[in-house]
């Protein structure tokens, strides 16, 4: 794959030209060392030049048109996973690789000699995919955490080795390593670790903190800096009572070879909990007589087990002398140590291990040498005493404290341990097999409304000692169950300690969407004993009001991991690479000192390095610095920044001279600048704050730069912000906009994205982190966008490329913003409708306005303009409604100028000039003002869904869904004569609800919709003779699985026509008539997928033939509107059909993360099937041609005889005499002997042999 060096600065319009497409390809091919490409779609070829002015009308927010395979129509994803992206040449953001969750930093790894070794991903994530496209497999590599990418052969290397997550990497050349950090263990550190090339994982002097990693950065003086949640260096360590957790043998499967058949002796079980020691029936497990034999117990869960205890039997004598523990499944033989019990020496055993004889010693205990894990075990017996061997009773114990979400798992009850660990649950919760997990887990299905009630589960951990501990959720992958589609949100809550402080509570909300299994840190930090007056407990339970109809919640367990530490450090530590660390003067360093000014339990979020600074920004205070503050490594000193902020920063992005700040405040701490709510801008050279406009309304999580094109070809540095908001304040003349957690500030306009009127492209999503330019070879970012090359609502322009018209269409309430296209049921009231549904182009009569209606809002000349909008070529695009008697509410679907007065027609109410209007409402459009208004149509539910003006007359067709007009019967479809200014029946035999006219001629007009003729026959799709003033059903209508929604003319004539509705089985059909007379149907076939909804057909003329087809002329493609859900592909909201294919042709999106969908495309001129308009039979072309032909002879002709007389006169010639007076003289001046000397002369000589 390559990445482009330049995005380009505009998109490519619909129709490229051969020396674009090479221009497009050549900017790819040329782009230097980077391998990620992106591959141009084929050319859609659309001649518009005879169409005057295109317009695409819909519900969008933004739009793009389809130009590269990798574009989609896809909403970013909000179940935590992301990607790896870049920009395609039309500036559209497209994934490089893909992640299941987040990717929380990048840097590029550069080696010791300058080559580019690939991209460093790391984040919370368990798998890596590269993208496909069409019905390719996708190829799911399981990568925990942190991987290395090349761009330029697309080939992911994943650096297994560490458990956990990620939270930041920096790449140093100088030492040919990455530094990583975070929550996680890799080898014997913990939390801090480094990749060295050419070595892999190595750990770092003082492995790792006691607590997590947020940032690393570099110094000017080459150290290195970890920021974090951490008081000192640490990690792992066993509690101070070793063995203490009991593993459950009593769940456990036991099974056993060469069991006795002694009555009371033969069953394994037995010596399950049997710990007293004594022999006898029931409590003993002996072998066949002199014969060796196992016993072996199967788990469903993995565990690690330090210490086993066996009791030997004296049962008759008998006791097993010699033994070995084999692990399983490794199939591994496990050396141990134990005390001789009569020297009192350690010693080991491996294959043969010694047990006592001794009545006296109950048991004998044997550690493990080597801690693995295992799932299942078998005790050989290989040597007895007396005649056989057997055994009194075992336990096993382990160091890991770990409380199931199945209890059988858990502590056994028979160990009678006071604190014993348990958990309980309520809910629908069932045992899922634990396929490629280290246990079974509880799966539970939960449908909507999802509370935090639904299902729960209470964790209690086996807490013996108090300390602090690192709290660690353990989530099994979701491919292993399929249950990616439906896993959610799982919300964790309790208590650690027995005073309650907000330090000390659990509160995390994460996904379980990873595809592989994973583990996350929930909680770090002390933790009580299990008294009788307290227990620390953890509870899962589903995160309430997540959007999903059905959600899969899993829950298998959690595990507490006690940690040492150092001590003396508080969130700040300062690494000197190729030393030693001296833990006993951490004072020694200027950063360690200033962590140490932090008061306790502070956490260092963000680092960020310029010359000898170092910035530092996070959840601390001291007596001269809150949250922020910026530390000089050359001198040691520090810069308060104003005195800080007045609460936590979360993220820092430094550009130039400006750093961006993002986190939980409102004002520096000392209030002395105002507007600074959650996002801010330091200047480092005039060391003040400024706002950037006055900030979002909530939590700042990230603060990330991107480029954008803004004013100018070249691309400019702007800033994203990401969080827990969803407006960008008001500031100055700037309204509130409402938005799903995502900003772009453009620092040299001093506003957000979405106040600038400007045609720029649409951004939206999460951005988490981003390399810009990498030297050159392209910016790359991470996180999960959607974008469009155009970011408008409602309406574009369509032609070179796509354009915004001047109009201001604000986005809808958060309530009713949907991109819903529900299907009409055979009613044409669709409360679903938004955005803008119809327009048409109007220039009659020297005028020059673009009319709009649909269900919408918008601004005009200081007044607020609803559902109909005009706008007037002629005085500087003055935007004009119809006023407010037409009722807010009101969804206009229909649209028609004749004679100055315009028809608007749909879902409409309200009242003009006193009276009552309804489903159609009438407006001078040369006077400006409304005409005495039609009757309201009524009946059905009152709307009218289509307007056809009939040629050479003043009669206006409606049809929609209605009864009567006024006191007129009229069903469906009726007529208004502007001449007499009256309803007017269409017919008396029509009945049911009209979609959509079409006039084929001016005495034929086709209704398509769910209608019935002489109240007995079923149709959907009639015709109409005005003349006979009849009804009848077109011909081979019956053949139309459904009602008609939308028909459009297949020839220049109107005798062919496609069709598209809904079928009686819920699916969408899309049918031509083949014949003039529609007496045979083709249907394109079930091509088109479940969810698609066509809103409008029209036939495009082509500048370039494509293939030849059937159903379509070579030079015609037929362009549908609307959802259209297309086969490998997915939704599109615009696709172009050649006969046989389709391909997509607009995408668009909306807001609140939808896909937006279009209603219609619409034109200034009508000529669709080419510039004349028109075909002529062939014999009439022939005709044509003869008659051509005659009249250039006839020319030519013509031409010679004036061009011959032409040169007579030049050369002197005269007209000959024609009087015997003139005759006479000549002769008399010519003598004869000269005349005949002359013909003597001319004449050539005889022909010679």
């Amino acid at each position: 794959m390559r990445l482009p060096f330049r995005r380009r600065n505009d998109a490519r319009g619909q129709s490229l030209s051969p020396i674009s497409v090479l221009l497009t390809l050549s900017l790819v091919a040329l782009s230097p060392v980077t391998a990620v490409s992106f591959t141009p779609a084929p050319p859609t070829n659309l001649d518009l030049k005879d169409l005057g002015r295109v317009a695409l009308a819909g519900d969008f927010s933004g739009i793009s048109l389809f130009q590269f395979e990798e574009q989609n129509e896809r909403p970013f994803k909000t179940n935590g996973s992301q990607s790896l992206m870049a920009r395609m040449p039309n500036g559209i953001f497209g994934p490089v690789v893909t992640t299941d969750a987040t990717i929380i930093s990048m840097c590029t790894f550069v080696q010791g000699s300058g080559a580019e070794a690939g991209l460093i991903i790391a984040g919370n994530f368990t798998s890596l995919q590269l993208p496909t496209h069409g019905s390719e497999s996708p190829t799911i590599t399981e990568s925990k955490a942190i991987a290395l990418f090349d761009p330029n052969t697309s080939k992911i290397e994943t650096l297994s080795g560490l458990e956990g997550q990620v939270y930041a990497v920096l790449c140093d050349r100088d030492t040919n390593s990455v530094y990583v950090g975070g929550s996680f263990e890799g080898l014997t550190s913990r939390n801090a670790i480094a990749w060295v090339g050419g070595q892999g994982w190595t750990e770092l002097p003082f492995r790792g903190f006691n607590g997590p990693v947020n940032s690393i950065t570099k110094a000017s003086n080459g150290h290195i800096i970890y920021g974090g949640t951490f008081t000192g260096l640490g990690n792992a360590t066993a509690p101070t009572q070793r063995d203490g957790q009991v593993i459950n043998l009593s769940t456990a499967e036991i099974s056993a070879g060469s069991s006795t058949t002694r009555e009371g002796f033969s069953d394994p079980k037995k010596i399950v909990c049997s710990t007293s020691g004594t022999d006898g029936t029931g409590k003993t497990w002996l072998l066949q007589e002199n014969s060796p034999g196992f016993w072996q117990a199967k788990f469903r869960h993995g565990f690690r087990p330090t210490k086993l205890r066996l009791y030997n039997t004296h049962q008759d004598g008998a006791g097993t002398k010699t033994w070995r523990f084999t692990a399983l499944p490794i199939n591994g033989i496990m050396n141990m140590t134990y005390i001789d019990p009569v020297t009192k020496k350690n010693a080991t055993c491996t294959s043969e291990c010694p047990l006592s004889n001794d009545k006296d010693i109950k048991f004998q205990e044997f550690h493990f040498v080597n801690v693995i894990g295992m799932n299942e075990f078998r005790i050989d017996i290989s040597d007895f005493y007396g005649s056989g061997g057997g055994l009194n009773g075992i336990e096993l114990f382990g160091d890991d404290i770990f409380s199931y979400a199945i209890d059988d798992f858990n502590e056994p009850s028979c160990a009678n341990l006071e604190f014993k660990s348990s958990s309980t649950r309520t809910g629908p919760w069932k045992v899922t097999p634990s396929h490629q997990s280290t246990a079974e887990y509880l799966t539970a299905q939960i449908s909507a409304p999802i509370t935090n009630t639904s299902a729960t589960v209470v964790f209690s951990p086996d807490i013996r000692e108090s300390g602090y501990y690192s709290v660690n959720l353990y989530t099994p992958g979701c491919l292993q169950d399929d249950t990616c589609a439906s896993r959610g949100q799982v919300r964790l809550s309790g208590q650690m300690t027995a005073r309650v402080t907000k330090n000390t509570t659990v509160d995390k909300t994460l996904y379980q969407t990873n595809n592989f299994d994973k583990y996350d840190e929930i909680y770090y930090g002390m933790i009580d004993a299990s008294s009788s007056s307290f227990r620390p407990q953890v509870t899962l339970t589903p995160a309430a009001g997540q959007d999903l109809a059905n959600i899969t919640l899993v829950a298998q367990r959690i595990g507490f991991t006690l940690i040492e530490s150092t001590g003396g450090l508080n969130g700040l530590f300062e690494y000197t690479p190729g030393r030693s660390v001296n833990v006993s003067d951490f004072t020694a360093s200027a950063v360690n000192r200033l962590g140490s000014s932090f008061s306790g339990a502070s956490a260092v979020n963000s680092l960020v390095t310029s010359g000898d600074t170092v910035f530092v920004g996070g959840n601390f205070t001291s007596p001269t610095v809150q949250h922020v503050v910026a530390l000089n490594t050359k001198d040691s000193t520090n810069k308060t920044l104003g005195g800080g902020l007045n609460g936590e920063v979360e993220s820092m992005l430094l550009e130039g001279t400006t750093l961006y700040v993002g986190g939980s405040f409102n004002s520096t701490s000392d209030k002395q600048a105002d507007g600074l709510n959650n996002v801010a801008a330091y200047d480092t050279e005039k060391n003040t704050w400024s706002p950037l406009g006055a900030g979002v309304n909530g939590k700042v999580m990230r603060v990330v730069g991107l480029t954008m094109n803004i004013t100018g070809s070249t691309p400019e540095f702007v800033v994203s912000v990401n969080g827990d908001f969803d407006e960008l304040n008001a500031f100055d003349k700037n309204p509130t906009v409402s938005v799903t957690g995502f900003g772009i500030w453009v620092p040299s306009q001093k506003n957000w994205v979405q106040n600038l009127d400007l045609q720029l492209e649409l951004i939206d999503g999460v951005l988490s982190t981003s390399i810009l330019d990498r030297a050159g070879n392209g910016s790359l970012y991470a996180g999960s966008l959607i974008s469009s090359t155009l970011g408008v609502r409602g309406i574009a322009g369509l032609g070179e490329k796509l354009s915004g018209l001047p109009v201001k269409i604000q986005a809808p309430p958060k309530s009713s913003s949907s991109s819903s296209l529900a299907k009409r049921d055979g009613s044409t009231s669709d409360s679903s409708l938004q955005g803008v549904v119809t327009g048409i182009f109007d220039k009659e009569n020297k005028r020059n306005l673009t009319i709009l209606g649909g269900h919408f809002t918008a601004t005009g000349s200081g007044s607020t303009i609803t559902n109909l909008l005009i706008m007037d070529g002629k005085k500087n695009d003055e935007v004009s409604g119809l006023g407010d008697g037409i009722s807010q509410d009101s969804t206009v679907m229909a649209l028609a100028v004749h004679n100055d007065i315009l028809f608007a027609g749909g879902n409409i109410t309200g009242t003009v000039n006193g009276n009552e209007v309804k489903a159609l409402v009438t407006y001078n459009l040369a006077s400006k003002s409304f005409n005495s208004q039609p009757p309201s149509l009524n009946g059905g539910s009152g709307t009218v869904s289509s307007i056809a003006v009939r040629d050479g007359t003043d009669d206006v067709y409606v049809g929609g869904s209605f009864t009567q007009a006024g006191s007129l019967d009229c069903a469906g479809v009726c007529f208004f004569s502007t001449s007499s200014s009256q309803w007017l029946q269409a017919g008396q035999n029509l009945g049911g609800t009209v979609n959509t006219l079409l006039w084929v001629d001016k005495n034929l007009l086709l209704a398509g919709g769910n209608l019935t003729i002489n109240n007995t026959a079923s149709t959907y799709l009639a015709t109409y003779n005005p003349k006979a003033l009849v009804w009848d059903a077109y011909p081979d209508a019956a053949q139309l699985p459904g009602p008609v929604d939308v028909l459009t003319a297949g020839t220049s004539d109107n005798k062919q026509i496609w069709v598209s509705g809904t079928a009686s089985n819920g699916s969408v059909y899309l049918m031509k008539s083949e014949k003039d007379d529609g007496s045979s149907w083709h249907s394109v076939g079930q091509t088109l997928q479940p969810g698609t909804k066509i809103r409008g057909l029209q036939i495009f003329h082509l500048s370039k033939s494509h293939d030849k087809h059937p159903l379509l002329d070579d030079k015609e493609a037929l362009m549908l509107t609307g959802h259209i859900v297309l086969p490998d592909f997915g939704s599109a909201s615009g696709a172009l059909f050649d006969g046989a294919n389709f391909k997509p042709f607009a995408l668009t999106t909306n807001s609140g993360n939808t896909a937006g969908s279009l209603a219609a495309v619409f034109s200034e001129k009508q000529n669709f099937f080419g510039k004349d308009g028109k075909r002529l039979p062939l014999v009439f072309v022939v005709l044509i041609g003869l008659g051509i032909s005659l009249a250039l002879m006839l020319l030519i002709v013509v031409a010679g005889l004036i061009l011959d007389r032409i040169r007579k006169k030049r050369e002197g010639y005269v007209p000959a005499p024609t009087s015997m007076y003139d005759r006479g003289s000549g002769i008399q001046r010519i003598p004869p002997h000269e005349l005949l000397e002359g013909l003597s002369k001319s004449r050539s000589g005889a022909p010679q042999m």
